[in-house]
């Protein structure tokens, strides 16, 4: 459905379902079904069927009713005073300002970096105490907490080991990830040596600021396999490695 902008901001369906959100909106209290229906000409059903997605949208809500006489009363409406919940959202400019923000940094790679370890680190801590508590509920109920999967693009496990929940996370955020554990070049001690990335959920920032989304994205990755106490860290990412790939290299951590 097409949207119309009302003087006062924000957007409006067009239509009859701008029709009856105006006539309540433009009313002095709630108004009924059948006031709405009398004043636009309409069948109640037609303003019944409006008004349940107008409630959806969280552009109008139900008011309470008074008894004032024997009966069951009308059904009262009115329009919700808040922010268009169906308005324009500019998440991009968003993006654009807190990346020049880093940008203009005199180490702007490495605060990006560190912005995005701090995310991957919280995500990670909060992700395994949720699997500290499934696999506690699990053995309580005598159930095992393998999930019998290997591949780790279901429950983000390979037998345990954070690469996978690694995988799991970055599937989940859209990057579209492949574990390159069947090539030749695979990691000596057993596990794969890098994550293939088909896909970039931050592409046209990556494209005009590699150097901040793409640093924030390699911090994401060592930040979350930190928090997994992972011996294995992502060692570099390599941003459009082929038009259509990104490749994230894993190595073996030193002692800690």
């Amino acid at each position: 459905m097409t949207m119309a902008r009302p003087a006062g901001g924000g957007l409006e369906p067009a239509g009859r379902r701008g029709e009856v959100l105006r006539l309540i909106r433009g009313a002095p209290g709630p108004v009924s079904i059948a006031e709405i229906a009398d004043r636009l000409g309409v069948h109640l059903n037609t303003v019944r069927f409006h008004l349940d997605t107008l409630i959806e949208n969280g552009q109008v809500e139900r008011a309470e009713t008074v008894r004032r006489t024997p009966g069951r009363p009308p059904q009262l409406f009115r329009a919700v005073r808040v922010m268009d919940p169906s308005g324009p959202r500019h998440y991009r400019l968003l993006a654009e300002v807190l990346a020049d923000t880093l940008d203009a940094d005199p180490d702007p790679r490495g605060r990006a970096i560190a912005a995005g370890r701090a995310w991957g680190s919280r995500h990670g801590a909060s992700s395994e105490h949720g699997a500290s508590s499934e696999h506690g509920a699990s053995s309580e109920h005598g159930g095992s907490s393998d999930h019998g999967g290997s591949s780790g693009h279901g429950d983000g496990q390979v037998g345990g080991e954070p690469v996978g929940r690694l995988v799991s996370l970055l599937d989940t955020l859209g990057f579209a990830p492949e574990l390159d554990d069947d090539r030749p070049h695979a990691h000596p001690e057993g596990g794969p040596s890098q994550i293939r990335l088909r896909n970039c959920p931050f592409l046209e920032l990556a494209s005009s600021k590699p150097q901040i989304a793409c640093s924030i994205h390699l911090g994401l990755m060592r930040g979350a396999l930190d928090a997994w106490g992972s011996p294995v860290t992502v060692d570099r990412l390599d941003p459009f490695a082929e038009p259509d790939l990104c490749v994230a290299h894993l190595t073996r951590e030193g002692p800690r």
